[in-house]
């Protein structure tokens, strides 16, 4: 339980600390386009030392695979809390979450989120769903990568290969921002927390980054059913992997 305590105790830090780096940093967008970004450094330094501190071994394929010269729509498999740490620590670039709108109520937390342009995004209104994605699609027109769990939800099945159906309407951030797909398989990241909460474990995890995929380049086939495409590539990847983590 000691290292599920000092976990808890940087948690809490680093939301302590980041309400007066929030303010600093607003104040500096004044002056600098890349302020957000300098944020965003400083919460991926305090990711990696959440990683640390928990005990992860982290196995990191394919990260030279991330385009550098644009935004990009990340799509993972989701299956701990531990999955978003990961990917903000592996991040090259401006880089905004999509997440349940159940995460907005919680204060500082949900303010963090939203300066480093998280979206909140509801999946029982289809209305409000179908907003957030063309918001997502506007960062990544502009310069900010996207990264969403087209699963919809946690997969809380105990088996990490029993992934859930990708909802294809998360892909319209390629198709109307402009930018490549990349998908994300987490392996193993499930066993951290979990597993056995609510204790944090020391445990091997494996993420790899698959070929970044234009819209434009898929044929018609794959575009109409573009999650299912993508769900057998990480299905596959996952597949792979197992075997590293054991």
């Amino acid at each position: 339980m000691i290292r599920t305590i000092i976990v808890a105790i940087l948690i809490l830090f680093y939301l302590v600390i980041s309400i007066p780096l929030m303010f600093i940093f607003w104040l500096l967008e004044e002056f600098t386009p890349k302020a957000k970004w300098w944020y965003q450094v400083i919460g991926m330094q305090a990711m990696k030392t959440l990683l640390f501190a928990s005990g992860v071994k982290l196995t990191v394929k394919g990260r030279d695979k991330i385009p550098t010269d644009t935004a990009v729509l990340f799509v993972g498999n989701h299956q701990s809390y531990f999955d978003v740490i990961i990917g903000y620590a592996l991040m090259k670039r401006q880089t905004g979450f999509v997440a349940k709108k159940s995460l907005k109520k919680i204060p500082v937390l949900s303010w963090n989120m939203a300066y480093m342009n998280c979206l909140f995004i509801d999946r029982e209104n289809m209305r409000q769903g179908v907003k957030t994605i063309m918001q997502a699609a506007e960062l990544a027109k502009n310069g900010t990568s996207i990264f969403i769990f087209p699963e919809g939800t946690r997969n809380k099945s105990g088996d990490e290969t029993n992934l859930a159906p990708f909802h294809d309407g998360s892909f319209k951030v390629s198709q109307r921002g402009k930018v490549p797909i990349v998908p994300v398989t987490f392996n193993n990241s499930e066993s951290i927390f979990e597993k056995h909460i609510p204790k944090i474990i020391s445990s091997k995890v494996v993420v790899e980054f698959g070929d970044p995929v234009n819209w434009d380049d898929m044929d018609k086939a794959t575009q109409k059913h573009v999650g299912e495409h993508f769900r057998g590539i990480i299905l596959e990847t996952l597949l792979k992997n197992q075997e590293l983590t054991a």
